[in-house]
Protein backbone atom coordinates (compact mmCIF):
# COMPACT_ATOMS: atom_id res chain seq x y z
CA UNK A 1 0.00 0.00 0.00
CA UNK A 2 2.83 2.07 0.94
CA UNK A 3 4.74 1.65 -2.09
CA UNK A 4 1.85 3.63 -3.79
CA UNK A 5 2.66 6.73 -2.01
CA UNK A 6 6.59 6.26 -3.08
CA UNK A 7 7.43 9.12 -5.88
CA UNK A 8 10.63 7.12 -7.30
CA UNK A 9 13.17 9.73 -8.51
CA UNK A 10 15.72 7.32 -9.53
CA UNK A 11 12.88 5.72 -12.26
CA UNK A 12 11.45 9.18 -13.59
CA UNK A 13 15.44 10.56 -13.30
CA UNK A 14 16.28 7.57 -15.62
CA UNK A 15 13.43 7.94 -17.98
CA UNK A 16 14.17 11.36 -18.30
CA UNK A 17 17.87 10.75 -19.15
CA UNK A 18 16.79 8.05 -21.56
CA UNK A 19 14.60 11.38 -23.53
CA UNK A 20 17.95 13.20 -22.92
CA UNK A 21 19.96 11.10 -25.02
CA UNK A 22 17.32 10.67 -27.58
CA UNK A 23 17.07 14.34 -28.57
CA UNK A 24 21.33 14.63 -27.54
CA UNK A 25 21.28 12.29 -30.51
CA UNK A 26 18.76 13.79 -32.73
CA UNK A 27 21.02 17.35 -32.57
CA UNK A 28 24.24 15.34 -32.89
CA UNK A 29 22.94 14.25 -36.25
CA UNK A 30 21.97 17.32 -37.52
CA UNK A 31 24.95 19.60 -36.46
CA UNK A 32 27.66 17.39 -36.28
CA UNK A 33 28.04 18.92 -33.05
CA UNK A 34 28.11 17.39 -29.13
CA UNK A 35 27.20 19.03 -26.40
CA UNK A 36 29.57 19.50 -24.10
CA UNK A 37 29.84 20.02 -19.91
CA UNK A 38 32.81 21.94 -17.98
CA UNK A 39 32.32 20.82 -14.48
CA UNK A 40 35.10 22.87 -12.23
CA UNK A 41 35.99 21.39 -8.75
CA UNK A 42 38.38 23.23 -6.11
CA UNK A 43 39.87 21.73 -3.51
CA UNK A 44 39.21 17.73 -1.89
CA UNK A 45 35.92 17.87 -0.29
CA UNK A 46 34.78 14.40 -0.25
CA UNK A 47 31.25 15.09 -0.86
CA UNK A 48 32.01 17.32 -3.78
CA UNK A 49 34.62 14.54 -5.23
CA UNK A 50 30.88 12.23 -5.11
CA UNK A 51 29.20 14.59 -7.00
CA UNK A 52 31.34 15.28 -9.94
CA UNK A 53 32.02 11.87 -10.25
CA UNK A 54 28.75 11.06 -10.47
CA UNK A 55 27.49 14.39 -12.40
CA UNK A 56 30.81 13.18 -15.31
CA UNK A 57 29.40 10.14 -15.31
CA UNK A 58 25.85 10.48 -16.25
CA UNK A 59 26.84 12.98 -18.77
CA UNK A 60 28.53 10.45 -20.47
CA UNK A 61 25.93 8.14 -20.24
CA UNK A 62 23.71 10.34 -22.32
CA UNK A 63 26.28 10.73 -24.92
CA UNK A 64 27.65 14.43 -24.39
CA UNK A 65 31.28 15.35 -24.14
CA UNK A 66 32.87 15.82 -20.63
CA UNK A 67 35.75 18.26 -19.39
CA UNK A 68 36.74 18.42 -16.24
CA UNK A 69 38.56 20.55 -14.65
CA UNK A 70 40.05 19.78 -10.61
CA UNK A 71 41.94 22.63 -9.03
CA UNK A 72 43.65 23.12 -5.82
CA UNK A 73 42.69 24.06 -2.73
CA UNK A 74 44.39 27.16 -2.92
CA UNK A 75 43.74 28.35 -6.13
CA UNK A 76 43.65 32.23 -6.29
CA UNK A 77 39.82 33.75 -7.35
CA UNK A 78 41.82 35.34 -10.34
CA UNK A 79 43.16 31.92 -11.67
CA UNK A 80 39.46 30.32 -11.72
CA UNK A 81 37.86 33.38 -13.06
CA UNK A 82 40.26 33.02 -15.85
CA UNK A 83 39.45 29.37 -16.40
CA UNK A 84 35.83 30.34 -16.08
CA UNK A 85 36.57 33.19 -19.10
CA UNK A 86 38.41 30.59 -21.37
CA UNK A 87 35.26 28.11 -20.65
CA UNK A 88 33.12 30.71 -22.06
CA UNK A 89 34.71 31.39 -25.10
CA UNK A 90 35.38 27.62 -25.76
CA UNK A 91 32.77 26.90 -28.72
CA UNK A 92 33.01 22.82 -27.75
CA UNK A 93 31.69 23.90 -23.77
CA UNK A 94 27.75 24.49 -23.52
CA UNK A 95 27.20 24.63 -19.95
CA UNK A 96 29.51 25.47 -17.35
CA UNK A 97 29.66 24.27 -13.55
CA UNK A 98 31.58 25.32 -11.11
CA UNK A 99 30.78 22.56 -7.90
CA UNK A 100 30.10 24.32 -4.72
CA UNK A 101 30.43 25.12 -2.00
CA UNK A 102 33.97 26.89 -2.85
CA UNK A 103 36.88 27.51 -0.26
CA UNK A 104 36.62 30.84 1.61
CA UNK A 105 39.05 32.66 0.23
CA UNK A 106 36.89 32.78 -3.24
CA UNK A 107 33.38 34.94 -3.44
CA UNK A 108 31.35 32.66 -4.86
CA UNK A 109 28.94 35.10 -5.94
CA UNK A 110 31.77 36.62 -8.67
CA UNK A 111 32.48 33.15 -10.18
CA UNK A 112 29.07 32.55 -10.66
CA UNK A 113 28.44 35.92 -12.34
CA UNK A 114 31.17 35.45 -14.43
CA UNK A 115 30.06 32.21 -15.82
CA UNK A 116 27.67 33.30 -19.61
CA UNK A 117 24.13 32.79 -18.73
CA UNK A 118 23.52 31.12 -22.04
CA UNK A 119 26.07 28.45 -20.18
CA UNK A 120 25.24 28.92 -16.61
CA UNK A 121 23.67 24.97 -16.20
CA UNK A 122 23.34 25.49 -12.58
CA UNK A 123 20.68 28.64 -13.00
CA UNK A 124 22.48 30.73 -10.25
CA UNK A 125 23.56 33.54 -12.76
CA UNK A 126 21.66 37.23 -11.93
CA UNK A 127 20.11 37.24 -15.21
CA UNK A 128 18.69 33.72 -15.12
CA UNK A 129 17.28 34.25 -11.61
CA UNK A 130 15.64 37.25 -12.67
CA UNK A 131 14.28 35.81 -16.23
CA UNK A 132 12.61 32.76 -13.78
CA UNK A 133 11.29 35.65 -11.13
CA UNK A 134 10.14 37.18 -14.56
CA UNK A 135 8.35 34.55 -15.75
CA UNK A 136 10.80 34.42 -18.86
CA UNK A 137 12.63 31.60 -20.47
CA UNK A 138 16.00 31.02 -18.53
CA UNK A 139 18.13 28.14 -17.27
CA UNK A 140 16.48 26.88 -13.71
CA UNK A 141 18.32 25.98 -10.82
CA UNK A 142 18.59 21.97 -11.37
CA UNK A 143 17.04 21.09 -8.24
CA UNK A 144 14.00 22.97 -8.28
CA UNK A 145 13.63 22.47 -11.69
CA UNK A 146 13.75 18.49 -10.98
CA UNK A 147 11.20 18.97 -7.90
CA UNK A 148 8.86 20.65 -10.00
CA UNK A 149 8.43 17.88 -13.21
CA UNK A 150 8.44 15.27 -9.96
CA UNK A 151 5.26 17.63 -8.99
CA UNK A 152 3.87 18.49 -12.83
CA UNK A 153 3.78 14.75 -13.05
CA UNK A 154 1.52 14.39 -10.57
CA UNK A 155 -0.66 17.22 -11.11
CA UNK A 156 0.50 19.94 -13.40
CA UNK A 157 -2.08 22.57 -12.01
CA UNK A 158 -2.05 23.38 -8.74
CA UNK A 159 -4.87 26.01 -8.84
CA UNK A 160 -5.98 26.51 -4.99
CA UNK A 161 -3.44 24.63 -3.38
CA UNK A 162 -1.28 25.75 -0.67
CA UNK A 163 2.09 25.05 -1.06
CA UNK A 164 4.75 25.41 1.59
CA UNK A 165 8.89 25.98 1.08
CA UNK A 166 10.72 25.34 4.56
CA UNK A 167 13.67 26.74 3.43
CA UNK A 168 15.21 30.10 1.58
CA UNK A 169 18.20 29.89 -0.37
CA UNK A 170 19.10 31.09 -3.65
CA UNK A 171 20.05 27.32 -4.61
CA UNK A 172 16.55 25.72 -4.07
CA UNK A 173 13.75 28.13 -1.75
CA UNK A 174 13.34 31.02 -3.51
CA UNK A 175 13.54 29.36 -7.20
CA UNK A 176 11.69 27.01 -6.04
CA UNK A 177 8.69 29.49 -4.83
CA UNK A 178 9.09 31.04 -8.48
CA UNK A 179 8.23 27.30 -10.05
CA UNK A 180 5.08 26.74 -7.46
CA UNK A 181 3.70 30.04 -8.62
CA UNK A 182 4.18 29.65 -12.49
CA UNK A 183 2.24 26.46 -11.46
CA UNK A 184 -1.05 28.42 -9.59
CA UNK A 185 0.04 27.26 -6.13
CA UNK A 186 -0.78 29.85 -3.26
CA UNK A 187 3.45 30.06 -2.16
CA UNK A 188 4.63 30.41 1.11
CA UNK A 189 8.65 30.48 2.25
CA UNK A 190 8.98 29.26 5.90
CA UNK A 191 12.55 30.00 7.35
CA UNK A 192 14.66 29.77 10.50
CA UNK A 193 12.90 33.19 11.58
CA UNK A 194 9.20 31.71 10.62
CA UNK A 195 6.99 31.26 14.21
CA UNK A 196 4.62 28.49 13.96
CA UNK A 197 6.24 26.67 11.13
CA UNK A 198 4.00 23.48 12.24
CA UNK A 199 1.03 25.13 12.10
CA UNK A 200 1.87 26.55 8.01
CA UNK A 201 3.01 22.90 7.21
CA UNK A 202 -0.10 21.65 8.47
CA UNK A 203 -2.39 24.32 6.09
CA UNK A 204 -0.10 22.88 3.07
CA UNK A 205 -1.45 20.85 0.14
CA UNK A 206 2.41 20.77 -1.19
CA UNK A 207 5.68 21.02 1.29
CA UNK A 208 8.89 20.87 0.09
CA UNK A 209 11.32 20.54 3.05
CA UNK A 210 15.00 22.19 1.96
CA UNK A 211 15.81 23.23 5.14
CA UNK A 212 19.35 20.95 6.32
CA UNK A 213 17.93 19.87 9.57
CA UNK A 214 17.53 16.24 9.71
CA UNK A 215 13.96 14.70 10.41
CA UNK A 216 12.66 18.33 11.18
CA UNK A 217 9.37 18.14 9.79
CA UNK A 218 7.22 15.94 12.19
CA UNK A 219 4.19 13.54 10.42
CA UNK A 220 1.83 14.86 12.24
CA UNK A 221 2.70 18.30 10.82
CA UNK A 222 1.82 16.74 7.85
CA UNK A 223 -1.69 17.23 6.43
CA UNK A 224 -4.13 14.12 5.49
CA UNK A 225 -2.93 13.92 1.60
CA UNK A 226 -0.76 16.61 1.02
CA UNK A 227 2.29 15.81 -1.18
CA UNK A 228 5.58 15.73 0.62
CA UNK A 229 9.24 16.93 -1.07
CA UNK A 230 12.30 16.17 0.58
CA UNK A 231 15.16 17.90 -0.91
CA UNK A 232 17.21 17.18 2.39
CA UNK A 233 20.30 14.85 2.42
CA UNK A 234 21.87 14.59 6.09
CA UNK A 235 24.46 12.05 7.49
CA UNK A 236 23.07 10.96 10.83
CA UNK A 237 24.48 8.37 13.47
CA UNK A 238 21.31 5.73 14.19
CA UNK A 239 22.32 2.43 15.78
CA UNK A 240 25.77 2.90 15.60
CA UNK A 241 25.74 3.23 11.92
CA UNK A 242 26.02 6.36 9.55
CA UNK A 243 22.82 6.53 7.45
CA UNK A 244 21.04 8.99 5.32
CA UNK A 245 17.96 10.95 6.07
CA UNK A 246 15.95 13.62 4.58
CA UNK A 247 14.54 16.85 5.94
CA UNK A 248 11.41 15.05 6.87
CA UNK A 249 10.91 11.93 9.09
CA UNK A 250 9.97 9.66 6.27
CA UNK A 251 8.59 6.92 8.24
CA UNK A 252 5.77 9.40 10.16
CA UNK A 253 5.13 11.28 7.27
CA UNK A 254 4.53 8.67 5.08
CA UNK A 255 1.15 7.44 7.25
CA UNK A 256 -0.37 10.63 6.07
CA UNK A 257 1.13 11.87 2.85
CA UNK A 258 -0.81 11.06 -0.45
CA UNK A 259 2.98 11.09 -2.06
CA UNK A 260 6.40 11.23 -0.82
CA UNK A 261 9.97 11.10 -2.24
CA UNK A 262 12.71 9.07 -0.46
CA UNK A 263 16.15 10.01 0.93
CA UNK A 264 17.95 8.72 -1.05
CA UNK A 265 16.37 7.97 -4.37
CA UNK A 266 13.88 10.88 -4.78
CA UNK A 267 15.05 14.23 -5.43
CA UNK A 268 18.85 13.54 -5.70
CA UNK A 269 18.86 11.67 -8.99
CA UNK A 270 16.33 14.36 -10.58
CA UNK A 271 18.89 17.18 -9.53
CA UNK A 272 21.94 15.39 -11.83
CA UNK A 273 19.23 14.35 -14.55
CA UNK A 274 18.04 18.04 -14.73
CA UNK A 275 21.67 19.42 -15.24
CA UNK A 276 21.93 17.38 -18.47
CA UNK A 277 18.49 18.63 -19.37
CA UNK A 278 19.62 22.14 -18.78
CA UNK A 279 23.15 21.18 -21.35
CA UNK A 280 20.63 20.04 -23.60
CA UNK A 281 18.12 22.59 -23.55
CA UNK A 282 20.85 25.44 -24.02
CA UNK A 283 22.62 23.45 -26.58
CA UNK A 284 19.74 23.62 -28.80
CA UNK A 285 20.05 27.24 -28.71
CA UNK A 286 23.82 27.68 -28.87
CA UNK A 287 23.76 25.40 -32.25
CA UNK A 288 20.54 27.45 -33.46
CA UNK A 289 18.30 24.87 -33.79
CA UNK A 290 14.37 24.86 -32.56
CA UNK A 291 14.31 24.97 -29.23
CA UNK A 292 12.45 22.17 -27.05
CA UNK A 293 9.24 22.24 -25.14
CA UNK A 294 9.92 20.82 -21.06
CA UNK A 295 6.67 18.81 -21.66
CA UNK A 296 8.49 16.70 -23.89
CA UNK A 297 10.18 15.21 -20.84
CA UNK A 298 7.18 15.25 -18.35
CA UNK A 299 5.30 12.09 -20.98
Amino acid sequence: MNENKIIDGKLISSQIREKIKYFGNKLIEKTGKKPGLAVVLVGENPASKVYVKNKIEKTNEVGFNSIEHRLAENVSEESLLKLVNDLNNNSNVQGILVQLPLPKHIDSDKVLDAILPVKDVDGFHAENVGKLWSGLNSLVPCTPLGCSILLKKLNPDLSGKNAIIIGRSNIVGKPMASLLLSMNATVTIAHSRTKDIEQLVKSADVVVAAVGIPEMVKGNWIKKDAVVIDVGINRIEREGKRVLVGDVDYEECLHNASKITPVPGGVGPMTIACLLLNTLLTSYEQFNENPIELSSFLE
